[in-house]
């Protein structure tokens, strides 16, 4: 504990220029007399720390000091840099929580948040889009953590709205989004819920065991995705793409799944399950994709076309 203490003193005071004991003691929750012990074994161990008298004094790190970063082989430099370029990677994604930690590996290795480091941004979130609107993924992340049921209304692929007690059990980011998984009440199974669906999350009193989610090992299978009513009939696709598509295609499936035609066109074979989404899917390409078959989807795709031909 008494390490630990030591360790985010030493981040702080690199993060900032002075800090007070009376500050530092209540953060940690100890007495000042404590404080100030830490501060001569700091002192004794080599970390340049000291303390200044006065109405702006305190306690101080010299300027530009950092833990060397010569004691480190080259390989230990090389993950520590690559754990930092993750936590920034997360940090993009606004993943509530990650800048104590970058301001802790930041403030040490002096190259989380400096200028030679910045040369990458990461967003998997939409244009104009607030995935953590309304503090969800803090609240989310609270009652994981505290093992708290919450509501939580909800907006399905099928467009059903519904209000769901849950128990939250983890936050996923997969394909470009994050989910929460968790153990429905209402279907008393688990379930996948897409956290840019959830408009609503309220944390309940009533506390739940999490011990029996060792003998759930996989959260993305099919029986633990979101579902409304039955599952839905797997359907073969066949479509063909111009290659004006082929940057969506390449986002979207392996190179291996691809057929170049050799005419400029290129063709997918992959089973879909048939509901609304994969129509929307399909039509979202716009000029750019054709449905070879199934023959009946490809009717009904021309004459959803038809329709919104018609508003023009």
């Amino acid at each position: 504990m008494k390490l630990n203490r030591l360790l985010e003193i030493t981040t702080i005071l690199l993060n900032k220029k002075t800090v007070t004991a009376a500050e530092l003691s209540q953060r940690f929750g100890v007495s000042t007399r404590t404080i100030y012990r830490d501060i001569d074994v700091l002192s004794a161990s080599g970390v340049p720390v000291y303390c200044s008298q006065g109405a702006n004094g305190g306690i101080s790190i010299l300027e530009d000091y950092t833990v060397n970063r010569a004691v480190l082989s080259g390989s230990e430099r090389d993950v520590i840099d690559s754990v930092l370029l993750g936590l920034q990677a997360l940090e993009a994604t606004r993943y509530p929580g990650i800048d104590t930690v970058l301001e802790k590996l930041g403030g040490i290795f002096n190259s989380a948040k400096n200028a030679e480091s910045d040369w990458i941004s990461v967003d998997f979130s939409p244009w104009g889009s607030n995935p953590n609107a309304g503090n969800k993924f803090s609240d989310i992340k609270e009652a994981i953590l505290q093992c708290r049921i919450i509501e939580i209304d909800y907006i399905n692929a099928q467009n059903e709205k519904s209000r769901r007690e849950i128990e939250p059990l983890r936050l996923i980011f997969k394909a470009q989004a994050w989910y929460l998984w968790g153990f429905c009440l209402a279907r008393q199974d688990y379930r996948t819920f897409r956290i840019s669906r959830i408009k609503g999350v309220r944390i309940t009193k009533r506390g739940f065991d999490r011990t029996h989610v060792h003998v759930v090992e996989n959260c993305d299978n099919n029986e633990t995705r979101e579902k409304s009513g039955n599952e839905k009939p797997q359907v073969k696709l066949v479509l063909e793409f111009t290659s004006d598509a082929l940057f969506r295609l390449c986002d979207d499936y392996d190179d291996e799944m691809l057929t170049d035609n050799g005419n400029g066109t290129y063709t997918i074979e992959a089973y879909f399950p048939e509901e609304e989404w994969v129509y929307n899917y399909i039509l979202s390409f716009g000029d750019m994709v054709k449905v070879i078959a199934p023959e009946r989807i490809g009717r009904l795709i021309k004459k959803r076309a038809l329709r919104i031909a018609g508003y023009y």
